[in-house]
């Protein structure tokens, strides 16, 4: 089951409205993924919080449809 890139830039979008998001496909096979997101909603947060919140907006599709996601995020 694969995830394709505009619906998890949906459901981050949903949970960080004010998000710049950034995705692309590592492997070619919409399983294996790379997102940057830019946030306010980061603002004085630890990187693994941070990651939470991203891993949280997925809604459970983090290792079911969704495989990898390589994160990275950024306070804007």
């Amino acid at each position: 089951m694969a995830m394709d890139i505009k619906e998890v830039e949906t459901l981050i979008k949903d949970a960080l409205p004010d998000a710049i998001i950034e995705i692309q496909d590592l492997a070619g096979d919409s399983n294996h993924y790379s997102a940057t997101i830019t946030s306010s909603k980061f603002s004085g947060k630890s990187k693994i919080e941070q990651h939470k919140m991203v891993y949280n907006s997925l809604k459970g599709k983090m290792g079911n449809e969704l495989h990898a996601l390589a994160i990275k995020t950024k306070e804007q």
